[in-house]
């Protein structure tokens, strides 16, 4: 009889051991193509400030994580057929989203604005934007020219690199996306030299929501709940500024 309990015991041991394990890793979905929040490095690696915000939250939960990188139209399918655990990817909280899939609280906030060449003028009380070509990236950027600018020429793309290729190639006379990308990912480099920022930056509630957050499943609310407790810790014991620090000349969590 003992040996009996104890072999199954043992075929328990082998057959829970494995949930046990996945139980304890987290696999997030980012684009890898968002400089600075997530970027390829030079060895190929996934990079940048979520990538290392992420890796702070997993340690604080006492998590294994690991990123994957999704095309953006494939963030919230693959969440939802479980192909991982969470989108990481600088989502933004909208109460369309919502309908599909949960949230955890803003781990920063965001607004856009337009980048142009520096000579050029961008009519923005015009609808039709002066008949300019305008590039864009889907989402909160791409929701407010079509509501706010029905008239215009918008070319919309997957991802921010093709988007400052064509601009800097001429083939495109402005962009529009979030303003610390745009900043980052072009004004900074070599190729955005002679290029600025045209009018004030925007965040209008019915498209840029509630800020940034991470994609759930909705029924995942033990994780959302430790990455909520995990946020909250790192911004008070100053894990989340010294990330900051390394990529922003200021906070980027807003209020």
């Amino acid at each position: 009889m003992r040996n009996r309990l104890l072999g199954l015991i043992g075929a328990l041991g082998i057959a829970l051991t494995p949930v046990m394990a996945a139980a304890e890793d987290i696999t997030f979905a980012t684009e890898a193509a968002y400089p600075p929040f997530n970027f390829r490095a030079a060895d190929g690696s996934i990079a940048g400030f979520e990538i290392e915000l992420g890796q702070a939250l997993c340690k604080k939960m006492n998590r294994t994580c690991t990123f994957v990188a999704q095309n953006w139209d494939g963030m919230i399918p693959g969440l939802l057929v479980k192909k991982f655990d969470g989108i990481f990817a600088s989502m933004t909280i909208t109460e369309e989203r919502k309908k599909q899939i949960d949230f955890t609280d803003p781990y920063y906030r965001t607004a856009a604005s337009f980048v142009a060449p520096d000579a050029t003028k961008i009519d923005l009380a015009d609808k039709a934007l002066g008949g300019l070509k305008i590039g864009t990236i889907p989402g909160v950027a791409e929701c407010y020219l079509e509501k706010t600018y029905p008239a215009a020429s918008i070319q919309v793309y997957q991802n921010a690199e093709d988007m400052f290729l064509d601009v800097s190639a001429g083939r495109l006379d402005a962009v529009f996306s979030d303003r610390i990308q745009l900043d980052y990912g072009l004004l900074k480099t070599e190729r955005g030299k002679g290029f600025s920022f045209h009018g004030d930056p925007v965040s209008e509630p019915g498209c840029f929501g509630a800020g940034i957050g991470i994609g759930l499943r909705k029924e995942d609310t033990e994780l959302r709940q430790a990455l909520n407790k995990a946020i909250k810790e790192v911004r008070d014991d100053g894990t989340y500024k010294a990330i900051n620090d390394k990529y922003f000349s200021y906070d980027i969590y807003g209020k």
